[in-house]
């Protein structure tokens, strides 16, 4: 059985992270919500609490029964955790005088502690809490403060209970990867054996042990997670997985062709379905971003099941769900508010009355790229930036058309060409074009032309969470520009979209 860390998420936007961490240590855990968290066994070697955005002295804060957990195993509170394990155990928590939000240093820290084994006096956290422990119970000891906050961490004697106020997951607790490692491995016991390798081997033998004969069918995208799941899936059973490849028409420029033809280069069973005119015309005069969605959602699940029934007895539907799909689906206040409906077969099980599987449900995107260059997939391909599923679709901001979807691929291929180029693909998380609902004035030749305005859009991020604006350099921004407006017939005009996530999305639609 597979050794775990539980963490017992309260809502912090960090929790992820917390988990990203503890896996980088090759050591294999799981977030659940506070109040649907699994029964504890001996696979279980540890328990972290999260921080939250509720305050514990809320009425409508989180709580949760810790009877079978704290004095047990070891359990490890983060920011909320150590408020909550400190207020409703005996000890005060106030509302701070000093709201400690950012970096702080620890100008005392009990390094004879096993969780402070190794980390310096003086070292950097970083705060995010309005409340602060005011007093802890008798049987708590500090094992860490700072000059604002006295009790920054603490430990209950007798117990391998342990609660820090800071944040170690996050990139400015200089030696938060220490401190996990601490409590992880040597508090908790942990064997770091939760490798890529060892991923593959456990998921191909539960794969085949699963499906045993029975057939598969598997959309790809040309992405890196359907991309990973169909070569496990091909590890395991090999001629009994059918993959499938739509072209809805909004793929990039020549990516139909291109994909098919690195698939089949991998000894993947792919059909490729060339769907471009149903789509184009199920789309025709519909500006609505969610609507557009909707229509090539139901136009792929429609195009992939007649596909899927030219095969005999399939029993399976795969899936390259990831696991910060199956984390959000079962968040800790409910699915959050809809910013905008994702792309996903969902509706194919229920109409082709087909089981599920999805070898990747337990990975972080990085694990899948892990994954998958142990897995030998080209380099290039699990570099690929994402890709969203109603593909440009969403990236021309109005109705579609054949003639708008050329423009747009032109722009696109020029930019991304540009990006890898120039050397600067690999710093970008994802990158694109989006086709404005604008014309503009301009000048070619002689002539004044009234044309469209195309917007660059290039951001950083490790999870799509959130995300910031590339810088990218000028001279590159002048170049690309000169190429489209001068190559692409139809637009004159080029901006640079320097907006963040939060308060943008990374698509326009």
């Amino acid at each position: 059985m597979q050794e775990k860390i539980l963490i017992l998420d309260f809502g912090s936007q960090y929790t992820q992270l917390i988990g990203r961490r503890v896996r980088e240590l090759n050591v294999y855990c799981e977030i659940h919500p506070f109040n649907h968290f699994p029964k504890i066994d001996d696979t279980v070697k540890g328990v972290i609490l999260s921080g939250s955005p509720f305050s514990v002295r809320d009425a409508q804060g989180p709580r949760i029964d810790l009877s079978e957990i704290k004095g047990s195993i070891p359990l490890l509170g983060v920011c909320y955790g150590a408020q909550y394990m400190a207020h409703f155990f005996g000890g005060e928590v106030a509302l701070s005088n000093s709201r400690e939000y950012g970096r702080a240093n620890l100008n005392y820290v009990d390094t004879n502690n096993e969780l402070f084994h190794g980390i310096s006096t003086g070292t950097q956290v970083w705060m995010s809490h309005g409340d602060t422990i005011n007093r802890i119970p008798s049987n708590y000891t500090v094992i860490a403060s700072t000059n604002d906050v006295e009790y920054a961490a603490y430990k209950i004697e007798n117990e391998k209970t342990y609660a820090i106020q800071f944040h170690p997951e996050v990139y400015h607790t200089t030696e938060g990867s220490k401190l996990l490692f601490n409590f992880v491995v040597s508090i908790c016991g942990c064997a770091q054996s939760w490798t890529p390798a060892s991923f593959i081997e456990t998921t191909v033998n539960n794969l085949k042990e699963t499906l045993g004969n029975d057939k598969v069918v598997l959309g790809l995208s040309g992405g890196v997670d359907s991309t990973v799941a169909a070569v496990l899936l091909n590890s395991a059973i090999g001629k009994n997985l059918t993959c499938i490849f739509v072209d809805n028409g909004l793929l990039r420029k020549d990516e139909f062709a291109n994909v098919l033809d690195q698939y089949k280069g991998m000894g993947l069973n792919v059909i490729g379905a060339d769907a471009k005119a149903k789509f184009w015309n199920d789309l025709k005069g519909v500006t609505d971003p969610e609507t557009k969605r909707k229509i090539i959602g139901r136009d792929f699940i429609e195009v992939f099941d007649e596909e899927a029934h030219k095969i005999q007895d399939v029993k399976w539907l795969a899936q390259g769900t990831i696991y910060p799909d199956v984390i959000e689906s079962v968040s800790v206040n409910g699915p959050s508010a809809t910013i905008k409906s994702h792309h996903n077969v969902g509706g194919l099980p229920d109409k082709m009355k087909l089981k599920v599987v999805e070898p990747l449900k337990s990975l972080f995107k990085d694990e899948v790229r892990r994954v998958g260059r142990e897995l030998g997939i080209n380099s290039k391909l699990l570099g690929r930036h994402p890709f969203p599923g109603p593909g440009l679709g969403i990236r021309i901001l109005s109705d579609i058309t054949p003639e708008k979807v050329r423009i747009l691929q032109e722009a696109d291929a020029i930019f991304i060409n540009a990006l890898h180029e120039w050397g600067l693909y690999d710093s970008v998380w994802q990158a694109g074009v989006m086709l404005l609902p604008v014309q503009s004035v301009g000048v070619m030749g002689d002539e004044r032309t009234y044309e469209n305005v195309v917007a660059l859009r290039a951001v950083a991020s490790t999870d799509g969470m959130t995300a910031d604006w590339v810088h990218l350099p000028y001279d590159f921004l002048a170049k690309v520009s000169n190429d489209i407006i001068n190559k692409v017939r139809g637009i004159n005009r080029v901006v640079y979209d320097i907006s963040s996530k939060p308060p943008a999305t990374i698509e326009w639609e």
